[in-house]
């Protein structure tokens, strides 16, 4: 069946939350929002596409630093409401130029940092 991202069930702006996956390792990388112009780009170019909300634009993963994810395959969640890039992640994923955003574990109810940037 052919995909129409108009099936896709959006927020009140539009948007709807896409979790960035290494295709090899399977660690999560990153979490960021698409509306169905990011989405159609990311399935025209390969190039995952996200929509940003602080700057009120698409925005290509790695256009000003280089690290480009690669899409692999766009999953949907069964709500229909959530997508998954399974990507080929060049350089860090984190604008904190670390490999993914999630850095930062609780234990003990502490704060521990998990990765270094990298250099």
């Amino acid at each position: 069946m052919p995909f129409d991202p108009d099936t896709l069930k959006y927020d009140g702006n539009g948007l709807l939350p896409c979790i960035a996956q290494d295709e090899a390792t399977g660690e999560v990388l990153m979490l960021a929002w698409m509306n169905r112009e990011s989405i159609r780009a990311t399935l025209d170019s390969g190039r995952v596409t996200y929509w940003s909300r602080s700057r009120g634009a698409l925005w290509a993963k790695g256009e000003t630093s280089g690290h480009v994810q690669e899409l692999v395959e766009l999953r949907i969640d069964c709500d229909r409401d959530c997508l998954l890039a399974l990507v080929r992640q060049q350089g860090p994923a984190c604008h904190t130029n670390r490999r993914s955003c999630f850095y930062t574990a609780l234990r003990g109810g502490e704060e521990v940092e998990l990765m270094k940037p990298e250099s």
